[in-house]
This record gives C-alpha cells, structure tokens and sequence, in this order.
C-alpha cells in the first residue's frame, strides 16, 4: 500500500512540472520568444499539448469565458494539491516513514 501512495505522489508531482512546462512553454510561443517553426520546439509542444488538453478541455467547459485569460490550470494546480495532502493525510500507514509529501 505504502508503494502505491508513493507511486501516486510521484505521478501527480510529475504531471505538475509538465504542466508548468506546457505554460511556459506557450507563453514563451505566444510571445514570440521561442521560434515556433522550429520542428523540434513544434514536436514538443505538441506532446505536452496531447497530455495536457484531456485534463484542462473538461475544466474549461465549466469555467466563464475570460477572453486571453485562462484559469483552467490554476483549477489543475489546485486538484492536484487536493489529492496529494488527501494521500499525506489519509494514506500514510505507520510503516511508511519518510515519505515526502508536499
């Protein structure tokens, strides 16, 4: 048990640096900072978009329209805060000591 809470925790602390890097990485296009016709910014971009959208397309639907703002992330951002202080809390066993939650 106390390797699948760990395997959770790591799961959904890597899917937070990826998000962090898809929203650079966007704003940095958008920008104009980053080439966008470059084929690898362009192959990258479009893997951390195909893991990214499933998660945020949903949450957009439900949130008000707010032109170039997009608060979908913050919604993920928070989510995912939820359910690892929901593992630290609720599914430390005793024996597993030295987890790092955050």
């Amino acid at each position: 048990m106390c390797t699948l809470v760990q395997l959770i925790d790591m799961i959904l602390g890597i899917f937070t640096w990826i998000l962090i890097i898809y929203i650079v990485l966007s704003l940095l296009l958008s920008f104009g900072v980053i080439n966008a016709y470059n084929r690898f910014v362009n192959v990258v971009f479009d893997g951390l978009q195909r893991l990214i959208e499933p998660i945020l397309g949903p949450i957009r639907r439900f949130l008000p329209q707010t032109g170039a703002l997009d608060f979908s992330p913050i919604v993920v951002f928070l989510g995912i805060w939820v359910l690892r202080s929901l593992l630290a809390e609720y599914a430390v066993i005793p024996a597993c000591t030295g987890m790092a939650f955050r």
